[in-house]
């Protein structure tokens, strides 16, 4: 699969962050060029106010005049999400209080940092960690789960429709978990309505393959011919069984951990996602406080990436070198892609020794 990086960079410091303004770990050593490690005097790289979603009172206002595409993998259930080339065509229509979507199409950039940090894109790593779950059989069912840069949140997604009981979404961008995120969990609740979740269908498995197929036919049917997904009950999306396991919020991990850590009581993760989120060494720092607060004891991250982010300067390479000075973490390859612009899946847990 071809990959061609679009960023802007323009506005970005050389300063590395922190999550809720708490201290790194002391005894680090330094790697001088390849990242800041922060201090009292490093100067702060912008910080977004982070912020909860509510489920929106209409739902199916979002998906007025909609687009979708199916994705299906092996025994994967079908994942129903916008298609990306109408959604930029249509973004004049949408409500966009950060205006991502104009100067977006402005810069014709994938990424402009602090700004738009590309989660309008779904990236060639998230089918990878897709295709990982299908081959390792994992069904969530019970476990908590944090999709961590959900961007479109097919990962969230998958775990909600296999049994999650309660996945959280987070993105930068407030706008795209309210005109992108929100709208592909309304689209696969519609089918849902139809099909019984993963989960609830534990005990049933007869025929559930034929019906799969069935939904994703539909799908497929629906992005071909450019018509809007079926409305299949005048019901109140808002109040769905998989909407009620969700929650959303959005902003800078330095300011989304000390607020999702206000609730009692405080959250702790079975599984976090984070697909395609170490591509610029600034974040490294608050990427790794979150994934250390919010990671239960027992839990996985399931980490991918590419090797190297031309432009941005983030890759595999550095962050291993990162998390291996921090001590915290142990870190397995799960699978490396040779072809192309190689692209990686890892696992990170605690270190048995550690004291979380």
């Amino acid at each position: 699969m071809s990959f061609c990086f679009n960023f802007d960079i323009s506005g970005q410091t050389n300063a590395s962050e922190d999550a809720g303004g708490n201290k790194v770990q002391s005894g680090m050593k330094d790697v001088g060029a390849k990242y800041a490690e922060v201090d009292d005097n490093t100067p702060a790289c912008p910080v977004k106010e982070a912020k909860e979603h509510l489920p929106p009172s209409d739902p199916q206002f979002l998906l007025t005049d909609a687009v979708f595409e199916t994705v299906t993998i092996g025994t994967l259930p079908p994942l129903h999400f916008l298609n990306e080339t109408v959604f930029e065509r249509t973004a004049s229509e949408r409500d966009d209080g950060e205006k991502i979507l104009s100067r977006r199409e402005e810069k014709n950039s994938d990424l402009i940092s602090g700004v738009y940090e590309g989660g309008l894109k779904v990236w060639e790593c998230t089918y990878d960690v897709l295709e990982i779950i299908e081959k390792e059989g994992e069904t969530f069912s019970g476990k908590a789960v944090l999709d961590l840069g959900c961007g479109a949140g097919l990962l969230g997604i998958l775990a909600l429709k296999r049994g999650a009981r309660q996945v959280l979404f987070q993105d930068y961008n407030s706008t795209v978990i309210e005109q992108l995120t929100v709208p592909n969990l309304i689209l696969n609740c519609e089918e849902d309505d139809e099909v019984e979740s993963y989960g609830e269908k534990k005990g049933k498995g007869k025929g559930k393959k034929q019906e799969e197929n069935s939904c994703a036919e539909k799908g497929k049917e629906n992005s071909n011919t450019g018509g809007p997904p079926p409305k299949k009950r005048a019901t109140d999306l808002s109040k769905h069984p998989l909407m009620r396991r969700c929650r959303f919020y959005s902003g800078d991990w330095r300011t989304f951990l000390p607020l999702v850590l206000k609730k009692e009581p405080q959250p702790k993760f079975d599984i976090i996602f984070t697909s395609e989120t170490i591509y610029n060494t600034c974040y490294y720092s608050a990427l790794h406080e979150t994934l250390h607060k919010l990671l239960a004891p027992s839990g996985l991250v399931y980490l991918a990436t590419k090797s190297h982010y031309f432009g941005v300067g983030g890759g595999l390479h550095l962050f291993e070198t990162f998390v291996e000075q921090r001590g915290v973490f142990s870190l397995d390859h799960l699978w490396d892609g040779a072809e192309g612009l190689q692209r990686h899946v890892v696992v990170l847990r605690f270190k048995k020794q550690n004291d979380n």
